[in-house]
């Protein structure tokens, strides 16, 4: 016991040092749980024998992190991604897996230690690169897409390696394969079966578990909440979780796959948000606890033996991945920052690797002391992927912008332009076009264009800021110009531009937040819309509808609120410092203090004057009270 304290003391502490300061530096939180690892492993040697047995525990991360991603794709979306899953996954897998056996074969070594290494080292990190993407935001980008399909196949992939790795076992390995398995009597049922018996098995494995989260899960969950309490709803997200995965592990499949497919089946589910809060926090804490036994389980004796013969296999390794990558971004189509994100996120081995080296162990495919080789390199390989990220955060800064579809040709002109036609732009231009006005509108996302024009309406692809564009659509003659674009900077420069070309133009322009209705203020734009404060205060009027207060009352509130807000904007912009973050104005802070004092005044004079109406009612009941037009 006081030896488990002491570990967890340890490992607790390497966690929130390190990674913060990672963070900080710009690093990501994966690579500061990676330096963790090898901080209390081999350069001060605090973690023991007890490294093994965590980085199973902690594989459970990986386990869950597949399980949410599931939650986050109905299998419609799963099945609309079937061309990248089969064509660009799955020549990924075969394309390296086929190169890396090649170069492996001409080095020397017997096919089956080649081809067990191929497999190997096909796999990338699905832990690391998901976890990156998602802290970076990049996985609703085409590269970001194409790389979670790649690692899906990847995942899927490791079924079939698994099934293939006993056909490249030297005689006498089946035997040591029964061993390991133990007494466990299902495990040892399951190994006296048949091939096609195992494959039964198998099959059923994954239908159970599609049937389960149909039929099972559900009403089992709807029984669970009548107790009414957090922590049974969190024993039964794990319950799903563990037992999912104990029975692929059983059987003979990737935990990881099982869980995932049981997100993908639940996807649909009205306990969809209720499991991702319950479980998030464990894999999270279990994710990083991975990483770290991955850092503290790098093995430092190989390296410092063979130390240039290690690096050289690392960065052959990275080459070759990012070759083969390199070459399907550029048959998919993918471009510039995209195409540079496929390509670096997944030239790693991956924690699959750690799987595939164990089972080809003890199948006596793989050698121990070339295990132990491969196992380093794998582990390397992974600790250089947030230094490819960066790599990446670099050359699209640099990188010159992929040349896209021509702009089309602007041939009318009309007194609205409406420059972004995403879900804010779309609104004004229905609501103006169908009040009978015409407008002109400009969007640089073709496929927004393309659905407008499936639904009747007319829309110009192109830059809404480049000067030629805006000429070309009219804007020496118009009479209004609505901003809608999504990027702020964006939006601020075309406000910016279109004050000083027609100071006389009226320009609407739409907000992410207070601070950019100050740039866009700065800039010139006449109207500025918060993009959700009209929404917000729509909804605190409901609320108010519906704690006791009358919908005149209520709407006299919002009104109210409105214009008092609104005011409070215009004051605070003279106190606004462009560059300044709004925390560290003194200035803004003590005026918004007074500004929330007097609108916080105002509202309560409203209220006192509703109870001194109510009370002059009750006291003159023959009075009728006058309504809003009164």
């Amino acid at each position: 016991m006081e030896s488990f304290l002491f570990y967890a003391t340890i490992y607790l502490f390497a966690m929130v040092v390190a990674v913060p300061l990672a963070t900080r530096a710009g690093l990501g939180s994966v690579l500061g749980y990676l330096l963790a690892g090898i901080l209390i492993g081999p350069l001060t040697g605090f973690s023991g024998s007890e490294i093994n047995d965590l980085q199973h525990f902690a594989e459970f991360g990986v386990v869950m992190m597949l399980f949410l991603i599931g939650l986050e794709l109905e299998p419609r979306a799963l099945w609309a991604m079937r061309d990248k899953l089969i064509g660009l996954g799955g020549l990924q897998v075969v394309v390296t897996m086929v190169l890396i056996t090649g170069i492996i074969m001409v080095m020397g070594e017997d096919y089956r230690v080649a081809l067990a290494l191929g497999m190997v080292m096909s796999l990338s990190s699905t832990a690391i690169v998901l976890q990156t993407l998602n802290e970076k935001r990049l996985m609703q980008t085409a590269g970001g897409r194409s790389a979670f399909a790649v690692l899906l196949t990847q995942d899927i992939a490791v079924i079939p390696m698994l099934a293939l790795m006993p056909l490249l076992a030297l005689p006498g390995a089946r035997a040591v394969a029964k061993a390991e398995h133990g007494d466990h009597v299902v495990a040892r049922f399951i190994e006296s079966l048949p091939a096609w018996g195992v494959t039964f098995i198998t099959l059923a494995a994954v239908v159970l578990t599609v049937l389960m989260g149909h039929y099972l899960i559900r009403p089992l969950f709807k029984f669970v909440q009548t107790a009414k309490l957090r922590e049974i709803n969190t024993a039964m997200a794990l319950l799903i979780v563990v037992g999912i995965a104990s029975l692929m592990n059983l059987v003979g499949l990737s935990p990881a796959l099982g869980t995932f497919l049981a997100g993908v089946v639940l996807a649909d589910s009205e306990f969809k948000h209720e499991l991702e809060s319950d479980i998030e926090p464990f894999k999270g804490l279990l994710m990083g606890l991975f990483f770290i036994t991955v850092g503290a389980g790098i093995n430092f004796d190989v390296i410092l033996a063979q130390p240039w013969n290690i690096a050289a296999l690392v960065i052959m390794l990275v080459a070759l991945k990012s070759a083969v990558l390199y070459g399907l971004s550029v048959l998919f189509k993918l471009r510039g920052s995209d195409r540079s994100l496929f390509t670096l996120s997944l030239a790693q081995a991956g924690e699959f690797g750690f799987v595939l080296v164990s089972f080809a162990v003890a199948q006596r495919i793989l050698p121990d002391a070339l295990a132990e080789k491969v196992l380093v390199v794998v582990a390397l390989s992974m600790l250089l992927t947030p230094l490819l990220f960066i790599l990446h955060d670099q050359i699209s800064r640099f990188a010159r912008p992929a040349k896209g579809p021509d702009a089309d040709n602007i041939d009318e002109q009309q007194p609205v332009i409406i420059a972004g036609v995403g879900r804010f732009g779309q609104v004004v231009n229905r609501m103006v076009t169908m009040s009978g006005l015409r407008t002109t509108v400009i969007d640089n996302d073709l496929r927004t264009i393309q659905l407008m024009r499936t639904f009747g309406f007319k829309g110009y692809f192109g830059d809404p800021t480049r000067p030629d564009l805006l000429t070309a659509a009219g804007i020496e003659s118009a009479k209004v110009l609505v901003v809608a674009l999504d990027g702020r900077d964006k939006a601020t420069e075309l406000v910016r531009y279109a004050r000083r070309t027609r100071p006389d133009l009226h320009i609407i322009a739409r907000a992410r937040d207070r601070t950019h209705v100050f740039d866009l203020y700065k800039a010139g734009a006449n109207d500025i819309v918060r993009e959700m404060f009209d929404s917000s205060v729509r909804a605190g009027r409901y609320v108010l509808e519906n704690s006791g207060l009358s919908a005149f009352e209520a709407s006299e509130l919002q009104k109210l609120f409105f214009k008092l807000d609104r005011a409070a904007v215009r004051d605070l912009a003279q106190v606004w410092k462009p560059g300044v973050p709004v925390e560290q104005n003194a200035a803004y802070i003590a005026r918004t203090k007074e500004l929330n004092a007097e609108l916080e005044a105002a509202m309560m004079e409203q209220y006192r004057r509703r109870d001194e109406t109510e009370r002059d009612e009750r006291e003159s009941p023959g009075t009728v009270a006058g309504g809003p037009d009164a």
